[in-house]
């Protein structure tokens, strides 16, 4: 059930005015919602996620796993000299 949103006032962003505490109350009732949801791919939630992804500031990335070695070259533990014996 949508409430208060026509199709051609969705079609213009919306700027919502919320303070810090609201903001904070919207995420974790989205965040709730989301892990509480049954069907975790349905389009429900996929919207719900993509309005979290809005609303809070984007994590930063991990970085990327280093390649792997060429054979013959020698690994970190050895080079360091931690060889277990």
């Amino acid at each position: 059930m949508v409430v208060g949103c026509s199709r051609r006032q969705a079609d213009r962003p919306m700027n919502l005015e919320l303070t810090e505490p609201e903001c904070g109350a919207l995420v974790m009732l989205l965040r709730v919602t989301i892990s509480a949801d049954r069907y975790p791919m349905s389009p429900r939630s996929r919207t719900l996620r993509s309005i979290l992804a809005k609303l809070e500031p984007s994590a930063p990335k991990a970085e990327p796993i280093p390649p792997p070695k060429l054979p013959g070259e020698p690994s970190m533990a050895l080079r360091k000299g931690n060889r277990r014996r």
